[in-house]
């Protein structure tokens, strides 16, 4: 049996047909079985002699790891001859992580910082992270301000034996989450003596500095002692990489050279802001508040403050507004690319042999993860913040600088105030000595000298322990305790606080002439750093026992009995809670539960054939509800080469805390581009498509939309349904692949505004407020408008932008999507000491559809759901191939990384049309053809990488990222951090090529 199983374990250890393979050109360092004789050593019982290992997704150990369900397995050989040093790489890198998915590139939204996994596009809430087989703390912000995960980035990477990515349905073993399927990180359990590694590198443009060590120290022979005991430390930082640094198209969002659109405003507008500040005459009702400036401009002649600082040059406007302005791309200027980034943890492990039938462990880790992002300096044109009133907008219709400054600051204008003086920032103040209510100065400026981003330092503090043992020859336990933490502090910079920015222009402290003048006093008074503080915790309760019961025909049928009690918790602070600055969130989440659960296996090997596993869950909510979940699979062996596989499961995924908590709120935003039908109204003109020419309006550039949500204690759980089918064959020894089919629907969708895009299309097809305020309220109960923005100068009486729309958290909709997963492996010997093995995989996504009552919005190979995460879409294909040639004491290595092309359409964004002229990005150039930017185009790049063993303790290795240089395909509809580019699937492309070296030792 043993023998048979050997060989189906080389059977299970890759996917695909040779002809994708060939055609995708695409890499893959999975496998669906540990082939590597290092992986059939991890994981060992009390009986260090013992081969099995217990499978992502059951209870029972067992000699190989081709479960009914597909699992891809990546050994820490396979990843490091990949050249990956983190723990989000590696899991990532699986071609079954799709749309939703976080990458570190992201930068702007809830998750800046984290890093997260989204199988079978299903998003990163219905993914479940596992650390050894158990659960840890989420990261404290929610993705999307809803959507709970575990931040990759905590994860200790050298320490990792390998990684299991079960791409199933696993409720009824784990429970909440594991509807698109499980990450299994497993640790190393043992190791004795001294070993590390030391690591540096850069790209080839210089920047994109990386630094690694690690250092592991262990004690104890485990086998013969009965102990064993380590401490692990790693380090890594990652430098910046700035937009200015790939130039075009990567640092503009003017694509006019390319035929696209000129969307930069900041080198042609003198209403769009920038570091230079631009002021026009109008009146001001209240001279004690810049807020209240008037809506009619005196003229409309428009003056820069200071036109001999203009870096780029300046430019002339004529029209509605007139006047000279400096040219500015703010983009190129001032945004990034890859953030910096350190972090460091320290972790440690002591194993004992308790009696010759138990044995205990204990561990221990902290990570520090420390993430720092520069963005572009903030506008003093704002609306008010989410829940403040609407008094409080700069941008409505406009803040303006007063005739007199003065000392306090109040009654300036009274003669006799103290330090009463005329205003030197408005230039209209001398002439309007004796009518300051005729003489305000409207301002559009950005705070260029104000340094704004944010550092997030994310710290988790994660204990586990257990006892392992068995009774007699067919009884086994477990019982595993885990306490987590995960603290995270933001320091926002760069936001203005309403109250001193006010009072720095009424007194006159800040020099909005010249900038640079200003004191860094002045400049912290105006913008002070806010902090942040906010945690997640959880406690679990583990314990199972199994038992084999009699013989069937193709083994002994086992039973296995479980429960688990689990508190979790969530404090994630509002960052703006006095609603006293401008532009920063006011998301926050609240709430804490117990779960309590109970469940069952059963593996049945009805024939040498045939082998049966069934199990179910039941976990109960404190807030009232529960669930049960069951799964059923097989594996049928006719012939040894070939092997038929099978599940059926359902599953569940709770509500988090953001969407639940009576306490959770938060608003999105969204990047949205106005109509031509209402461009029209601003000064442009539609196009046939109905798309906008903005007629030199910066009206009618796009924006953001906000969406404004409130947690529903009346949710009730996502549930799913997912089966699968596959088949394994290994013709011949050195040569295995499987084909795996997936189907899931997710029920019971929780979505915050699932019509907000058809509300925002139902404003927009109005002339009046009016009518637009009633058309959103008609799409559904909780849609309602918010907040507009100002009138548009040039054009008072016509329909105003809308800036933010309520929309509820509701269960409504369900999920339908389905592929294929691939994998193939050749082991191939060349003579003595040579080998050549080549691994693949890839995914192929037949559908993703979201069904709704207006219809079925098609996801797959499309930029949708366009409202997830990122925004980056679901290409239809993704894959990986790696090819390595061990010569003896080298070993080479290629890794080929595909991304399919992805159509720029996304039918969330209130049209289910998916031809292109639904495109989210239309030229208004004339000649342009419709398919123009219709599509992002596909992704290759490759990675080499070379070890040197000097001998069996030290080891040299150098890494080339990106050889070809491979440049990351334009994607002028993404709504990242940064323009025309996807950071989630062309990273690489983003950052070119890259060189590492580095040493291993160990003693």
């Amino acid at each position: 049996m043993r023998s048979f199983n050997r060989a189906h374990a080389r059977l299970c250890t890759g996917a695909a047909p040779l002809a994708i393979l060939l055609s995708l050109s695409c890499p893959a360092f999975a496998q669906t079985a540990p082939a590597d004789p290092a992986l059939a050593q991890t994981d060992q019982a009390a009986d260090p002699e013992a081969q099995d290992v217990v499978v992502t997704g059951s209870l029972f150990r067992r000699t190989n790891t081709e479960t009914p369900s597909p699992v891809t397995v990546l050994t820490a050989d396979t990843l490091a001859k990949a050249g990956i040093t983190t723990a989000a790489e590696a899991i990532r890198s699986v071609s079954a992580d799709s749309g939703g998915s976080i990458g570190v590139g992201f930068q702007s939204g809830f998750s800046a910082g984290g890093v997260a996994v989204s199988l079978r596009g299903l998003g990163v809430s219905s993914t479940l992270v596992l650390v050894d087989g158990l659960r840890s703390a989420n990261f404290p912000i929610n993705d999307d301000g809803h959507n709970a995960y575990v931040d990759l980035n905590s994860i200790p990477f050298s320490l990792i034996d390998r990684v299991e990515v079960l791409k199933d349905g696993a409720s009824s073993t784990y429970g909440a989450d594991a509807i698109g399927g499980v990450v299994n990180l497993i640790l190393k359990k043992q190791f004795t003596g001294i070993a590390g590694t030391v690591e540096a590198g850069a790209s080839s443009r210089g920047d994109a500095a990386r630094q690694r060590a690690n250092l592991t120290i262990g004690y104890g022979d485990y086998a013969d002692k009965g102990f064993n005991v380590y401490l692990n430390g790693e380090f890594q930082q990652d430098g910046r990489v700035s937009n200015h640094s790939r130039g075009f198209p990567y640092n503009n969002r003017d694509l006019t050279s390319i035929g696209g659109n000129d969307n930069n405003g900041a080198d042609n507008s003198l209403t769009t802001a920038t570091p230079n500040a631009v002021v026009v005459q109008t009146t001001q009702t209240n001279l004690n508040n810049p807020l209240s400036g008037g809506t009619a401009l005196t003229n409309t002649n428009y003056r820069t403050l200071n036109l001999t600082d203009c870096v780029g040059g300046t430019y002339t406007q004529t029209g509605g507004a007139n006047g000279v302005g400096c040219k500015h791309n703010l983009e190129d200027e001032y945004f990034q690319i890859a953030p910096f980034q350190r972090k460091y943890s320290i972790n440690g492990r002591i194993s004992v042999r308790l009696a010759d039938n138990v044995e205990g462990y204990l561990t221990g880790s902290y990570s520090n993860s420390y993430v720092s992002i520069n963005n572009g300096p903030r506008s003093l044109r704002n609306t008010q913040p989410y829940g403040g009133a609407p008094s409080l907008a700069s941008s409505n219709p406009g803040i303006v600088l007063p005739v007199y400054i003065c000392t306090a600051g109040i009654n300036c204008a009274i003669a006799g105030a103290p330090g009463r003086q005329l205003n030197p920032n408005n230039p209209f103040a001398a002439a309007n000595a004796n009518t300051p209510g005729a003489g305000a100065a409207r301002i559009y400026y950005q705070f260029g000298d104000i340094d704004a981003g944010s550092d997030r330092t994310n710290e988790v503090y994660r204990f586990a322990g257990g006892l392992h043992g068995t009774v007699g020859d067919d009884w086994t336990w477990k019982v595993d305790g885990v306490y987590a933490r995960d603290n995270l502090e933001i320091v926002q910079r760069g936001y203005l606080n309403i109250a001193n920015t006010l009072n720095a222009i009424n007194t006159g402290a800040y020099n909005f002439v010249n900038p640079s003048l200003n004191s860094q006093a002045v400049r912290d008074f105006v913008s002070p750093d806010k902090i942040t503080p906010s945690h997640s915790q959880m406690y679990s309760l583990d314990a199972a026992i199994t038992k084999q019961l009699f013989e069937l025909p193709g083994g002994p049928l086992m039973v296995a009995v479980g429960g688990q009690v689990r508190r979790e918790s969530l404090e994630n602070n509002n960052q703006n809670a006095l609603l006293d600055t401008w532009g920063l969130t006011t998301s926050s989440a609240f709430g804490k539960h117990t779960v309590s659960a109970g469940y069952f296996e059963i593996q049945a090997p009805i024939l040498n054939i045939l082998e049966v596993n069934g199990s179910g869950r039941y976990d109960h909510y404190s807030e009232g509800f529960g669930r049960f979940s069951p799964k059923i699979g097989f594996k049928l062996t006719p012939i040894k080469q070939i092997a038929l596989r099978g599940t059926y499961s359902q599953g569940f995924r709770a509500p988090t805390f953001a969407e639940s908590g009576p306490r959770s709120q938060y608003a999105g935003f969204v990047t949205t581009q106005p109509p031509g039908n209402f461009c029209a109204l601003h000064g442009g003109a539609a196009t046939a498509t109905n798309a906008c020419t903005t007629g030199g309006n910066p009206y009618n550039l796009s924006y953001s939309v906000g969406r404004g949500f409130v947690g529903n204690p009346e949710l009730k759980p996502e549930t799913s349904r997912s089966f699968t089918g596959g088949i394994i064959v290994e013709p011949t020894s050195w040569f295995s692949a499987t084909v795996d089919y997936y189907n899931v629907k997710k029920s019971n969708l929780i979505a915050n505004g699932p019509l907000a895009g058809d509300a925002i299309v139902a404003y927009y097809k109005q002339s009046t407020l009016a009518a637009a305020t009633a058309a959103v309220a008609a799409v559904g109960p909780g849609y309602t408008v918010n907040t507009i923005d100002g009138v548009d100068p040039a054009f008072p009486n016509a329909l105003p932008r809308l800036l933010i729309i309520n929309a509820p958290f509701v269960n409504v909709n369900f999920d339908k999507t389905s592929g294929l997963d691939f994998a193939a492996q050749a082991r191939v010997p060349l003579g003595d000491g040579l080998r050549f093995t080549s691994r693949v995989e890839a995914t192929y996504i037949i559908q993703y559809d979201r069904h709704t009552a207006q219809g079925v919005q098609k996801y797959a190979g499309t930029m949708g759901p366009y409202d997830l995460s990122s925004g980056n879409g679901t290409p239809n294909w993704r894959g990986n191939w790696q090819n390595t040639l061990d010569l003896g004491k080298l070993s080479l290595t290629a890794t080929t990384y595909y991304v399919g092309k992805i159509k720029a359409i996304a039918t969330d964004q209130g049209s289910l049309d998916t031809s292109c002229a639904a495109s989210l990005y239309k030229s208004s150039a004339a000649g342009v053809p419709t398919d123009r930017f219709c599509y992002v185009k596909r992704f290759i790049n490759v990675d080499l990488n070379a070890t040197v063993a000097v001998n069996d303790d030290f080891s040299f290795f150098g890494n080339v990222g990106n050889v070809f240089g491979a440049r990351a395909p334009i994607a002028p509809a993404s709504y990242a951090s940064s323009p025309n580019y996807l950071t989630t699937w062309h990273y690489a492309g983003l950052i070119g090529r890259t060189f590492r070296a580095g040493a291993n030792f160990k003693f």
